[in-house]
């Protein structure tokens, strides 16, 4: 068996998430497996770094799957790129060595949140981005998010009881910038809780909007409670940008 790599990107608008459901092609799991099992031959299953909800983007996923094809992973990139929708697109397709997992030996992960921070209409990113007219104190998130970096229990920040065995995650950075009218929020860690990034994003946005103080964060995380923490921000503006391996 011959294990291969793809890094992607897709536009997560139309899509129900990535992880394959029964009875929909409107994943991204779905659409990937039903159009590798067609070009290989045969049946294919797909490891993601990671499952993105529905709605969200993906500037840089990795995936990896195991084949007995005798195809070179240039001519399954150029079949991929052939046969798949336009909002799906493969970047690269390498062999790897035989054990290679792409969620079991990610590292690390880059998402980014962008919001559009304006009254202004934003008409030709409105899909990628949450509008947010009121006026964000950028000094105060930074504050805040200085707070939650580090390791953490992140149990407060975490949509529901995760069946993961521990909440605890390494939150390397959260970097905050401003671009014209545009905030964007950076965000590196070991790993990411179910809708781990977007209730942080909303938590530092009502630190923005003076609904927070700052110096709240600690007792937030301690208190391990997820009607404590801030608001479940919009799918759209998220992009997964990055998974990290060694």
């Amino acid at each position: 068996m011959r294990t291969f790599k793809l890094i992607l990107q897709y536009d997560g608008s139309r899509y129900r998430g990535w992880q394959r459901l029964p009875d929909c092609d409107r994943t991204i799991q779905g659409r990937l497996e039903q159009t590798l099992t067609k070009l290989l031959g045969e049946p294919v299953e797909l490891s993601g770094s990671g499952r993105t909800d529905a709605g969200v983007h993906a500037m840089g996923q990795a995936a990896s799957f195991r084949s007995r094809t005798a195809l070179s992973a240039s001519e399954i990139l150029q079949g991929l790129r052939q046969h798949l929708p336009e909002d799906i697109g493969v970047l690269s397709v390498t062999e790897m060595p035989e054990r290679f997992h792409a969620r079991l030996h990610a590292v690390g992960k880059v998402y980014r949140y962008r919001i559009w921070n304006s009254e202004a209409p934003c008409v030709f990113e409105r899909k990628y981005v949450y509008q947010l007219p009121q006026p964000l104190d950028l000094a105060a998130m930074e504050k805040a998010a200085g707070f939650l970096t580090g390791t953490h229990d992140f149990r407060s920040f975490c949509a529901k009881k995760s069946d993961k065995k521990s909440t605890v995650r390494t939150v390397e950075e959260i970097r905050i910038e401003r671009a014209g009218e545009e905030v964007r929020l950076s965000f590196r860690g070991n790993g990411f809780l179910y809708q781990m990034v977007r209730i942080l994003t909303g938590t530092l946005i009502e630190v923005g909007l003076h609904r927070r103080r700052p110096e709240e964060m600690p007792a937030l995380l301690e208190a391990e409670d997820r009607a404590l923490a801030g608001w479940t921000v919009p799918a759209k503006g998220l992009c997964l940008m990055e998974v990290l391996y060694e």
